[in-house]
């Protein structure tokens, strides 16, 4: 192996994690312009909202709002990732694709690039800088057996 690789090997984890937060971010901007207005609001509107419960732009603006802050944050990653990835797929199928074959000339670029960034998530987890990690590893620090003493819970070290 050589240097170059086992630097970029050693960064992975690290820019994983800010490629799931970069893409989290953009998903969840993406939800909260169509569901509250904000950020040049939802495509179409001219600043406004899609109206609550209509099929399919109000839903899947909720999902891009949740999968996108869970991912952005790292917490249940994997099936945020997979929920946003799905409904991705299914907004350049049923919204892009019936216009023209490739994505450059139905308009459907950025569908199928978080379609397959998720997907990809799902697949490699969180990386760096995620709550799911955080929560692991302070439950695995918590993890002692059930009788222990009382001045043992009281230590600087239990908490």
């Amino acid at each position: 192996m050589t240097r170059l690789t086992e630097r970029l090997t050693t960064a992975q984890p690290y820019v994983l994690g800010l490629f799931r937060a970069v893409v989290g971010l953009v998903f969840t901007c993406h939800g909260a312009a169509s569901l509250f207005g904000v950020l040049g609001g939802a495509p179409g509107t001219h600043g406004g909202t899609v109206p609550a419960g209509t099929w399919p732009t109000w839903y899947a603006a909720v999902i891009q709002l949740v999968c996108g802050a869970l991912v952005l944050l790292g917490l249940a990653t994997r099936a945020a990732a997979f929920l946003a990835s799905g409904s991705m797929a299914f907004a350049y199928f049923d919204v892009h694709q019936p216009t023209a074959l490739w994505p450059i000339e139905n308009g459907g670029e950025l569908p199928v690039l978080f379609c397959w960034s998720f997907l990809l998530l799902v697949f490699t987890g969180s990386g760096a800088f995620a709550l799911d990690r955080l929560l692991a590893r302070r439950a695995a620090a918590g993890g002692q057996p059930a009788e222990q003493s009382p001045a043992a819970e009281r230590s600087p070290a239990a908490v």
